[in-house]
């Protein structure tokens, strides 16, 4: 498989293969077979070359070094990355974390609807869903309590609402697929979630401020991973409780 974690922090980064392959001075054609390539692991001195560079511990970077008595052990959280806003989140990052999905994709959010419009997300659902990969998706109910008070605070009394019943629409296109599932909920959105395979995008939210205001963390799936579990764990619990959708 690729190696997701390393895509994942040279992104964070802020770097790409390019420029990862000048600071180490290789072939970029080398560096990006660091990630593409089934297992392929770099040297040691470009293992420790990349983990400065890019702020993560080597054995989060390649976990099958965990056992090496040669490499320090892995003291890295699930944080690949704290973005201070999610408008700050790199438009590229969304779209390859979107593109990557092979199992499940997972979204939380009142409507979402930049997904559909500024990332074209449907057409990726459809094909995905045909090869197998599962999709859930939660909107809010714009009737609900929940959303009403969302919209005052932000000072978006009915736009809320509004992009709401546009995202369900968007979403009509895709739910007929067996493996797409739309549900509404009335939930009190503390976090928005996306989960994209072992990745997972959480924006946090601030009373009276908008969601793309508010900070993103970028969370890696690693065993016992507490932040992973508690974060869709909350997911589940809304999932239970919420309507699926009938369109």
């Amino acid at each position: 498989m690729p190696n997701e974690r390393l895509r994942a922090a040279i992104r964070a980064a802020g770097l790409t293969i390019e420029d990862l392959a000048q600071e180490l001075h290789v072939d970029p054609k080398t560096a990006g077979r660091w990630i593409t390539a089934d297992g392929r692991v770099p040297h040691p001195g470009n293992r420790r070359d990349i983990s400065n560079l890019v702020g993560v511990d080597e054995v989060h970077l390649w976990p099958s070094l965990a056992e090496s008595l040669h490499v320090k052990p892995n003291t890295e959280t699930e944080l690949v990355h704290l973005y201070p806003s999610r408008s700050s989140v790199p438009f590229s990052l969304w779209t390859e974390l979107i593109a990557s999905v092979k199992k499940q994709m997972d979204v939380l959010v009142f409507s979402g609807q930049f997904l559909v419009e500024q990332h074209n997300i449907l057409p990726v659902v459809r094909q995905k869903a045909t090869e197998g990969a599962s999709f859930r998706f939660m909107v809010g109910d714009e009737t609900s309590t929940a959303v009403t008070q969302r919209a005052m605070e932000e000072g978006t009394t009915g736009g809320l609402q509004g992009r709401i019943q546009m995202m369900r629409r968007y979403l009509a296109e895709v739910a007929s697929h067996p493996n797409v599932e739309v549900r509404t909920h009335g939930t009190i959105l503390y976090n928005s979630l996306y989960r994209f395979d072992d990745n997972l995008l959480v924006n946090g939210h601030a009373f009276g401020a908008l969601a793309g205001q508010n900070p993103v963390l970028h969370l890696q799936q690693l065993p016992g991973g507490l932040m992973w579990e508690n974060y869709m764990r909350s997911f589940d619990r809304v999932w239970e409780q919420a309507r699926p959708e009938s369109f």
